[in-house]
């Protein structure tokens, strides 16, 4: 292998590990906060510690070139807050969701994301999505349909709040799309835990519920570091590989929290939910491939 083409690889293999590190820490927080739900703590206390961390870690961070105006400011200011709001209110109910619905439940529905992305796609961002991204829009609804299984016994009306977040991932997509390369990562960083430390600051007031163990403060503490983390890596990610090479690395996600619910809390996800897992794992695969196949076409 050529030394040029040989440092490209090693640029993808580091992109691929920083992703797959990027949703192990995004794991750690969902499978925390619902550990956390079940010694009663409330949604909305542990939806403001991951965002007040985050506001302290960007907050220094940003500061470092110096504290004027000029660090923090931005032209798009209000396109960036509501970047933020998108997160920060998909972060809420998919923390009030996961006090009733597995993890692994409300995974795959968020998953359905880019698949929301895709038929959005062409009214908002004019891109031409052809027969065959059609028939992955379609496979993921019904792979979607399969988990939530509306009109089964076992249906929980939260589950509707993951169908929310996922709509919210997929505008947060699209803002993410439109600000990268023209708004700072560690602004947009800033503004994220700026939004969610103000709006959840007197709610978590009201609803707090002191922790009893140390061990569960310093869970709840380490939230906000590790959606920080998370973030961080992933942003990085991008920098050593592409998006196409990195998007099948995402599902991880659903892996490292079929994990996590088996070790804590002894869940193994139901035949309907793996079925309905996979159909939203294979219409994610189907567009990423039509995207890279028109990619090397252009």
């Amino acid at each position: 292998m050529r030394p040029q083409a040989r440092a490209l690889q090693d640029n993808a293999n580091l992109g691929i590990g920083l992703m797959l590190l990027a949703w192990l820490f995004f794991s750690f927080v969902d499978t925390s906060v619902k550990w956390l739900l079940i010694l009663g703590a409330h949604a909305f206390q542990l939806a403001f510690m991951r965002y007040v961390g985050h506001f302290v870690i960007s907050t220094a961070l940003v500061a470092r070139g110096g504290q004027g105006w000029s660090r923090f400011g931005t032209s798009h200011f209000w396109l960036v807050l509501l970047r933020a709001f998108l997160l920060v209110s998909a972060t809420v109910l998919n923390f009030i969701a996961l006090k009733y619905v597995p993890l692994t439940i409300t995974a795959s529905i968020m998953f359905s994301s880019p698949i929301i992305l895709c038929a959005l796609s062409g009214p908002l961002l004019g891109e031409k999505v052809g027969p065959w991204r059609w028939f992955a829009i379609l496979l993921g609804f019904i792979g979607v349909m399969v988990v939530i299984r509306p009109f089964g016994e076992t249906f929980h009306w939260a589950a509707l709040l993951n169908v929310y977040n996922a709509f919210s991932l997929a505008f947060y997509s699209i803002l993410t799309r439109r600000l990268s390369g023209v708004v700072a990562t560690e602004t947009m960083q800033f503004y994220m835990g700026l939004l969610g430390t103000v709006l959840l600051l007197p709610i978590a007031i009201y609803t707090w519920v002191p922790m009893d163990t140390t061990f569960a403060l310093i869970v709840m503490i380490g939230l906000g570091f590790w959606g920080w983390l998370g973030h961080e890596l992933l942003t990085r990610a991008h920098v050593y590989a592409t998006a196409n090479t990195l998007m099948p690395y995402t599902y991880s996600f659903l892996i490292y929290l079929t994990i996590s619910s088996y070790l804590v809390f002894a869940h193994i996800p139901d035949k309907f939910t793996l079925i309905g897992a996979a159909i939203i794992i294979l219409s994610g695969l189907i567009i990423w491939k039509r995207a890279e196949i028109r990619g090397t076409q252009t």
